[in-house]
Formats: C-alpha cells, structure tokens, sequence
C-alpha cells in the first residue's frame, strides 16, 4: 500500500538527524526527502527479511546501515551475485546504476537503513508499510 502522508519534506529545505529518524521509522520504506534530483528513504528490514532482490536502471544508490547486521549481496546478473560482503552499523553501501543487489538482515533485531537515490527512484510521499506493500 502506497500512501502520501506528510512524512516527505522535498523539496524543501530540511536538516534532519538521519540516525534517529531512521531508528524511528515502523515503516518497510518510508520517504523523507524527494527532490529533483535526489531522494532519501528510510527502511526497516525484520529479523531474517531482505529488501528483495532489484535493480535501479538509472539510479546510483547509497544505503547506510544504521542499526543492525546485514549481508550485502551485488551482481551484474540474478544469477550472478558475486560480490558478498558482511556490514554492520556505520557501514555505507555503494550500488551502482545497472547493478543486481540485495540486503539481508543477518542480525537479532530489525535492520535499520537509510537510503539515497540520484535521481529520485519512488514517488514524491512513498510510505510503503510492509515488504509486500512495496511490491504492489
């Protein structure tokens, strides 16, 4: 499910303290700034879930861990994850336009992330509770 609270401030001008409103965030996905050309979420992955594997075509993406264990896992096929790397809290994850990824949490609490986009991926508001809301 798909909503547009006011939970997205872009494109106004806006300073925030990402580490605690992503500590804040219930939501799978939650947008917090959409601009013209850049986007930040916050996502909040369960125990054992993932962000599903995907790839942004046209987007660079930068995921920051901000609470949590996870395993990253990048590719240039879905069939081809050949790079895999373990990441913890403070950990900055680069995923290159065109590049299969997925994150998953290998911790014993929810994974907490923040997300960039350049340029924007969802739309304007994007609040998506669940995993399988953001597939709708």
């Amino acid at each position: 499910m798909q909503t547009h609270e006011k939970t997205d401030f872009g494109p106004d001008p806006l300073v925030i303290n990402i580490p605690a409103a992503t500590r804040r965030n219930r939501n799978f996905r939650t947008a917090v700034w959409t601009g013209g050309h850049l986007q930040m979420t916050l996502m909040r992955i369960p125990v054992c879930g993932d962000i599903g594997l995907e790839i942004h075509h046209d987007e660079d993406q930068l995921i920051r861990i901000e609470e949590g264990r996870a395993r990253i896992q990048m590719g240039s096929s879905k069939e081809t994850l050949d790079y895999e790397r373990n990441a913890c809290a403070g950990c900055a994850v680069f995923v290159p336009a065109g590049t299969w990824h997925n994150i998953t949490n290998i911790g014993n609490g929810p994974l907490k992330l923040s997300s960039v986009y350049a340029p924007p991926h969802h739309p304007l508001g994007t609040i998506h509770k669940t995993k399988e809301d953001a597939r709708d």
